[in-house]
């Protein structure tokens, strides 16, 4: 079937230069920056996703995205980062140990120092979103970057919570795939599959209880994240070009960064190590919340209203954050969003960017 918009497409983004910037980090992978330029700057935007998807979120043709919203604003300059959850990379694919404390340690660090080699001493500014909010996050507090003007992280930071039916999915779920299904990761687009798999009877099987659109790969979402129907984002925010091509902005991926997360939620929610006793982690802390109070960035706790993947967790995190340093950060709550749509809304140039916006400018 054709596509309505080419598979990793740059048209979404007019009127600015673009240039990829390949990297590698210190354990071993090829990693990847998009930087978009329009004038000389002073101060730059990094924008990291969340796990599955891509630089693509924030890159969309088929509505005002984030990228050229912030060009428009006058940042001279926005990079994105694709880590190692990125589906433009092969690392999802593939049977891994890997968790947010790999992204922390290694990507986040990675990523902004090849910034600093590119662009030179910017004032640095960070959006992320999801796991990738985490990974920042965990790399901000756990001391493995510095230098960061301002932070938002959107609907997870550094105390995840979840809906009840994730939680048994958590348990259950990894199980089911891995030992039963033999499969090394879960797609959204196993209904797609040429022939008859395991993955599109699975498929196939989730639609039956998902009624609410006629997109398979949307039902597989729901299945892999949060709990809903939809569970990521309200159908009524989303380009209907953005629901139908679910398959391409969000990819396969193993299971292991739902592991840590599951085992955060089993340690009081609190942001701890997935594996405290291996000795390559030794540099990062077995509670990343323990050093609140030494981080000076100030930092935007950003969540949607009706976000049915982490809930209430950036809520939580802002007043755990303001019992230790009251008045360092903010929380934002947006109305009418979940999870996903805060950036891959089809009206967020005007209902969401301008908060992000008027945080960014105070911080600047």
């Amino acid at each position: 079937m054709p596509r309505d918009i080419a598979l990793h497409t740059l048209d979404g983004v007019r009127d600015a230069a673009v240039t990829l910037h390949p990297f590698c980090t210190a354990d071993g992978l090829g990693l990847s920056l998009l930087r978009f330029c329009r004038k000389p700057a002073t101060s730059a935007v990094l924008i990291v996703h969340g796990l599955t998807t891509s630089s693509d979120m924030f890159i969309q043709p088929e509505h005002d995205n984030l990228v050229g919203f912030l060009l428009d604003q006058g940042i001279g300059e926005v990079w994105t980062l694709d880590f190692r959850m990125s589906n433009r990379h092969p690392y999802n694919l593939q049977p891994s140990r890997y968790s947010m404390d790999d992204c922390a340690l290694y990507d986040v660090p990675a990523a902004v120092a090849q910034i600093r080699r590119v662009a030179g001493d910017l004032d640095l500014h960070v959006i992320a979103h999801c796991l990738g909010s985490m990974s920042v996050a965990m790399a901000l507090f756990g001391g493995t970057v510095g230098g960061i003007r301002s932070c938002i992280l959107n609907s997870v930071a550094l105390t995840p919570h979840v809906p009840r039916w994730s939680m048994i999915k958590g348990h259950v779920f990894p199980f089911i795939i891995e030992r039963i299904f033999q499969q090394p990761y879960v797609s959204p687009r196993w209904s797609e599959d040429p022939r008859l798999t395991l993955g599109k009877l699975l498929s196939r099987g989730v639609s039956l209880f998902h009624r609410e659109c006629d997109v398979p790969a949307c039902h597989m979402l729901s299945l892999m994240w949060g709990t809903g129907w939809p569970a990521l984002y309200n159908h009524e925010n989303l380009d209907e070009i953005t629901h139908r091509r679910g398959g391409d902005l969000y990819g396969p991926v193993g299971l292991n960064y739902h592991k840590h997360v599951l085992k955060m939620l089993r340690n009081g929610h609190r942001p701890v190590k997935m594996r405290p006793k291996d000795p390559a982690y030794a540099e990062l802390p077995d509670d990343y919340l323990v050093a609140a109070e030494s981080v000076q960035t100030p930092c935007l706790l950003l969540t949607g209203r009706d976000n049915r993947v982490f809930t209430d967790s950036n809520i939580r995190c802002h007043a755990a954050l303001e019992r230790v340093v009251p008045g360092r950060h903010e929380l934002a709550i947006i109305e009418g969003y979940g999870h996903q749509d805060v950036f891959m809304g089809k009206r967020v140039a005007t209902e969401v960017f301008p908060r992000l916006w008027r945080f960014i400018e105070a911080h600047a």
